[in-house]
């Protein structure tokens, strides 16, 4: 039977929940099953907590001397895994329920890559700094299987990812994309050139890393600039609309005015980002200011 290396990068934060969890449902897997974490340049705090998993059955616990960034370590961990089939985590995630692995076994002759989903906590959070990620989260982010499978390409996520290791060993991340997001949209567009199979599913994990609202702010524009970054290249991310709301603007001759007006408008939306409301809108405002200064660069 096919085998599965669950495959986990280790970033400052205690995985021990997560990793029991796995263990728990690893005979739902019809065949071998390791799971392996790679510490990307932890605090030490974090990796005296680790170390100890690498004693539980069936989990490979390995560090890296300083860190290398989310691609990078995904796929390091790709080329040590030792069976057919890659199961992509993050840190932050919790399982839903006790039959994780069941449905996902049950799924994979399906496609040859298949996304469970991402879900939040119904509540939120007690703490306001963390309200604009989970509203975010909740809003964006949350999606059923159906609507993602609308656009199975565009709906891509590396975290919660079920992938023959062939096929993701094809198609590494881009590790020239630094900091934070968008090496799923340029790993999206290469399957659907290559028309590699996706089919989403309704198996989400649990968000369990909420970050505050100026951490989540950075880590946005982080991506904005790598989404800049691959529309430049390759003309990748013309579909969303966040990039075709800032080439129309452009075409229009109406960017200078538009970024003029952002760029009075952003100490108040930042404001109101870092508050207990947050309002989405003045996300999208503020991405979209980033966006078009990226582009006029």
């Amino acid at each position: 039977m096919p085998g599965l290396s669950v495959l986990i990068p280790v970033y400052n934060r205690s995985v021990a929940e997560l990793i029991n969890s796995l263990v728990a449902q690893a005979s739902q897997w019809p065949g071998p099953l390791e799971i392996c974490l790679l510490d990307d340049g932890s605090a030490e705090e974090y990796k005296s907590l680790n170390r100890a998993l690498a004693a539980l059955p069936g989990v490979r616990y390995q560090e890296l001397p300083r860190n290398v960034g989310r691609a990078a370590v995904r796929n390091r961990l790709a080329a040590g895994a030792r069976h057919e089939w890659l199961l992509l985590l993050d840190n932050d995630s919790q399982l839903p329920d006790a039959h994780f692995l069941a449905r996902y076994a049950a799924a994979r002759t399906r496609a040859a890559v298949l996304i469970g989903g991402t879900s939040y906590e119904a509540t939120p959070p007690a703490d306001a700094l963390l309200r604009l990620r989970w509203c975010y989260g909740l809003a964006r982010e949350a999606r059923p299987a159906a609507l993602r499978q609308a656009a199975p390409y565009g709906q891509l996520t590396v975290n919660n990812a079920l992938v023959q290791a062939d096929v993701f060993r094809r198609f590494p991340l881009d590790e020239r994309l630094a900091g934070y997001g968008h090496e799923d949209t340029k790993l999206g567009a290469q399957l659907a050139a290559a028309h590699v199979p996706v089919l989403h599913l309704d198996n989400p994990v649990l968000h369990d890393g909420l970050e505050t609202a100026a951490v989540f702010l950075e880590k946005s524009e982080q991506a904005v600039q790598n989404l800049a970054r691959l529309l430049r290249e390759s003309g990748l991310g013309t579909d969303a609309r966040l990039v075709q709301t800032a080439l129309r603007l452009r075409r229009l001759g109406l960017a200078p005015a538009a970024q003029a007006a952002l760029g009075a408008a952003a100490g108040a939306l930042r404001h109101n980002l870092l508050g207990p409301r947050p309002a989405l809108p003045a996300l999208d405002a503020l991405k979209l200011l980033w966006l078009l200064r990226a582009l006029a660069g």
